[in-house]
């Protein structure tokens, strides 16, 4: 396979690992996952864009050093 071949495999598996992450908290536990929504629209935007920064920045990190 070609390194964009490569390249796009790798996005593509790592967004179905980021969906099935992201489902895992509303199929365990619904309260919790409404509750934690609910506090997370009471933030401020420049909270919310800090824990976005704060989000990208750790798994940029993850993956540049799980890449070999």
């Amino acid at each position: 396979m070609t390194e964009s071949g490569d390249f796009w495999s790798l996005l593509l598996a790592a967004a179905g690992l980021m969906l099935v992450l992201e489902g895992l908290l509303p199929l365990i536990s619904p309260q919790r996952w409404r509750s934690v929504s609910e506090q997370a629209a009471k933030l401020a935007d420049g909270q919310l864009r800090f824990l976005g920064l704060l989000a990208l920045l750790l798994g940029g990190a993850l993956l540049i050093f799980s890449l070999p």
